[in-house]
C-alpha cells in the first residue's frame, strides 16, 4: 500500500551507463546507447545514427537555477548526477523531501530514441530499457511504477509489446517529445520568431494528437482506451474542448460528426487525462472540465521539475481548491487511472515520510 503523500504522474529516470549495454540483445551490444565524454569533459548519452546527444546535466536538472543549469549542461559527468535518478533506494530521500509518496516513471534517453530511423534498432533499445526499468522499479519498495516503451513497428508487434509489458507489470507509454521533428533540437528550433516559440509548439502538437484521436473516432470505437497527455500542461484543455465543439456545431447540425455519437469534448472528458506541474491556470479552470482529468506531477529529476519546492508551490496554486479536489488531483486521480494500491491515504505526507 502506498503511504500518505502525493503521487507524481510524470517523473523520470536518469538512465545509468549500463542501462542499454547490459540489457540489449547481443546483436546490438556494440552499438547500444552509451555515455561518452565530450571535448570539454562533460558526459552525454550517444545514440547510434543520431546527431543529437543527451547531456546528463540537462537530464538531471531539477532544483538548479538558470545559471547553474546552463553550466551543468556543459560540465556534468555521470558521477556528478544524483544517484536518485537511477538508484531506486537512493531515490527515497529525494522523493520524501518533496512530499511525494510514489511516482509514475518515464524514460529520459528513451524520449530521444523515439525518433530513431531504424525500427529494429529502436526496438532492441526499448526492450533493453524495459528490462532495466523493471529491475529499477522492483527495488522501489512499491513506490515506483514504470511505463514501458514500444517502437510500434507494426500492429502485430505493437500488440506483442503491450502483452510483454503487461507481463512485466508495466503499461505502455509514448513520451515522445511531441514536436515538429520529434527531437530535442527541434523543440527549441526558431522556425518562426523566437526560439521559445518552438518550445510552445509542444502544446500545439499535443492538441493535434488529441484531435486526431477524438475526431478520427478512435475513442468512439475503443471507449475504454485511456490517453495521458504528459508534460504539456492542462490549463488549455477547457478552451480546446470548447473550440472543438464550436467547430463541430458550425459544420454539422447538432454537432455530432459522422462516425461519432457525441460531441468532441465529451470524448476528452471520458478518455483523456493531462499531467502538469507548474500550471496555476489548470487549477483555476477546474470547473470548466472534469477535475478527474487533472493529474499533478513534479517531473523529477528534469530541469522543468518543481522539486524540491513542490509543496510550497502547491500551497500557493491550490488556494481556491477544496481539500477533496486537492486529494483527487494530487493522488486519487492518478491512482485510479493506473490502478495503484493507494488506499484511502491522504495526499499530504506524514512528517516522517512513512
Amino acid at each position: 500500500m502506498i503511504p500518505a503523500g502525493a503521487i507524481s504522474a510524470d517523473s523520470h529516470v536518469t538512465e545509468p551507463p549500463n542501462c542499454y549495454t547490459d540489457h540489449i540483445d547481443p546483436k546490438y551490444r556494440n552499438d547500444a546507447p552509451h555515455i561518452v565524454e565530450e571535448a570539454n569533459g562533460h558526459h552525454v548519452f550517444k545514440i547510434k545514427d543520431l546527431d543529437m546527444t543527451v547531456p546528463l546535466g540537462l537530464a538531471d536538472g531539477a532544483g538548479y537555477s538558470i545559471e547553474e543549469r546552463t553550466k551543468r549542461t556543459k560540465t556534468t559527468k555521470y558521477e556528478d548526477t544524483r544517484p536518485s535518478g537511477w538508484h531506486a533506494t537512493a531515490r527515497m530521500a529525494d522523493r520524501v523531501r518533496d512530499g511525494i509518496a510514489a511516482e509514475i516513471i518515464y524514460a529520459t534517453v528513451g524520449m530521444v530514441l523515439c525518433t530513431h530511423p531504424d525500427p529494429e534498432y529502436k526496438a532492441a533499445c526499448m526492450n533493453a530499457y524495459n528490462r532495466w526499468l523493471q529491475s529499477f522499479c522492483e527495488d522501489g519498495q512499491g513506490r515506483l511504477f514504470g511505463l514501458a516503451q514500444t517502437p510500434v513497428i507494426d500492429v502485430d508487434s505493437a500488440i506483442e509489446d503491450v502483452r510483454r509489458a503487461k507481463d512485466m507489470g508495466m503499461p505502455i507509454c509514448f513520451h515522445i517529445l511531441t514536436s515538429q521533428d520529434g527531437d530535442l533540437a527541434s523543440v527549441f528550433k526558431a522556425t518562426r520568431g523566437h526560439a521559445l516559440n518552438g518550445f510552445l509548439r509542444i502544446i500545439r502538437a499535443v492538441q493535434d494528437v488529441v484531435g486526431v484521436l477524438v475526431l478520427g473516432g478512435v475513442f468512439e470505437r475503443h471507449p475504454n482506451l485511456k490517453m495521458v497527455c504528459a508534460e504539456a500542461d492542462a490549463g488549455w484543455l477547457p478552451h480546446f474542448m470548447y473550440r472543438m465543439d464550436h467547430a463541430a456545431n458550425f459544420n454539422v447540425t447538432g454537432g455530432i460528426l459522422p462516425g461519432l455519437s457525441k460531441l468532441p469534448s465529451e470524448y476528452i472528458r471520458s478518455n483523456v487525462w493531462a499531467t502538469f506541474q507548474d500550471d496555476r491556470v489548470a487549477f483555476q479552470v477546474k470547473e470548466l472540465l472534469d477535475p478527474q482529468q487533472l493529474i499533478w506531477a513534479n517531473d523529477f529529476p528534469h530541469s522543468d521539475s518543481t522539486w524540491p519546492n513542490s509543496q510550497a508551490l502547491l500551497k500557493e496554486h491550490t488556494s481556491n481548491l477544496t481539500e477533496a479536489e486537492c486529494q483527487a488531483i494530487m493522488r486519487d486521480n492518478v491512482a485510479g487511472l493506473f490502478n495503484l494500491p493507494a488506499g484511502n491515504e491522504s495526499w499530504r505526507m506524514n512528517s516522517d515520510g512513512a
